[in-house]
């Protein structure tokens, strides 16, 4: 993409370090400050569809969404004007910033926009074995851990594919994680649309609610945080679906999938291109190796959450 539309550069771009799958990089011009997200389309687990996201994320802004304002999209590159604000720490939020959040999901739930693709889901792999015996030849630091815990991720793939979806499926931004949170003057801010499709409702409400709710772990998780994301939802006039454990299926199938992919990453040795560097790789690697089977033994304390 060419950038000369935005302006004359004041000074190169500055990489903004710390991202999961792309890379984003600052930019300041004349005409102000940008976001230019350059994403990675060459192992991604799933196809980007950069034009209907921008539309999406077009649509919300109107809408009066708080996010940043979408500037251009194409040629694998997103552009937004830079928004100002406090990172949000992976720990749990306030009651009012979470009601917000589900004020905004509400709402974002509620715009009229066209998206005819209708979700597809490939089965989760089951090469879990095989990984784990390439992660001990080759020493990988958590092989021994990822080595005793191959039936339980095999577990978690069949839960993942066979776990009933109630509905309704919802257009939706899929990934509402502190990590794509900002706080500015105490209020969200909502970053990092590109993951937007089509979502079990009740996939999407508890994932955020789940997300917002806890710390790095799941030995904090705030009940009253959890309950106002929903609150917040309802108060925006969304309805609540039922109870179960398609609420957190997604949350699992997703960390699952991103467990795998920098597994692969770790696996191949190299420092790649495009996407995180391999040591944000081997963190996520580790985190999703130790975490997952913890996350998948607490399902039925996290369904009482719903009760």
């Amino acid at each position: 993409m060419k950038l000369s539309q935005l302006g004359v550069p004041l000074g190169p771009m500055i990489r903004v370090h710390g991202g999961f799958a792309n890379r984003t990089y600052r930019l300041d011009t004349d005409q102000g400050s940008f976001a230019v997200k350059e994403l990675n389309l060459v192992d991604r687990r799933s196809t980007y569809r950069v034009e209907d996201v921008f539309g999406f994320e077009r649509a919300a802004f109107a809408a009066g969404i708080p996010m940043p304002e979408p500037i251009a999209a194409g040629d694998g590159t997103l552009v937004h004007r830079w928004v100002e604000g406090e990172k949000v720490p992976e720990a749990p939020v306030s009651a009012a910033y979470a009601f917000e959040i589900g004020e905004i999901l509400a709402r974002i739930h509620a715009l009229d926009v066209a998206w005819t693709q209708a979700p597809v889901e490939d089965p989760m792999a089951r090469d879990w074995p095989e990984l784990a015996a390439r992660a001990v030849a080759t020493g990988q630091p958590w092989a021994d851990e990822l080595a005793s815990h191959v039936e339980t991720f095999l577990a978690i793939a069949h839960f993942v594919d066979t776990c009933e979806r109630p509905g309704p499926v919802v257009l939706t931004h899929r990934d509402i994680q502190p990590w794509n949170l900002l706080a500015r003057e105490g209020r969200p801010v909502v970053l990092d649309w590109e993951l937007s499709g089509m979502l079990d409702l009740s996939s999407e409400l508890g994932s955020t609610a789940l997300s917002l709710a806890k710390g790095p772990g799941f030995d904090d998780i705030r009940p009253d945080v959890f309950r106002s994301v929903l609150d917040g939802y309802v108060a925006g006039g969304g309805a609540l679906p039922p109870a179960g454990p398609s609420w957190f299926v997604f949350l699992i199938g997703g960390w699952l999938g991103h467990t795998r992919w920098n597994i692969l990453r770790c696996l191949a040795g190299v420092e790649a291109s495009t996407g995180p560097e391999l040591a944000l790789s081997q963190e996520s690697a580790r985190n999703g190796v130790h975490g997952l089977p913890v996350l998948f033994g607490r399902l039925p304390e996290l369904e009482a959450l719903l009760v």
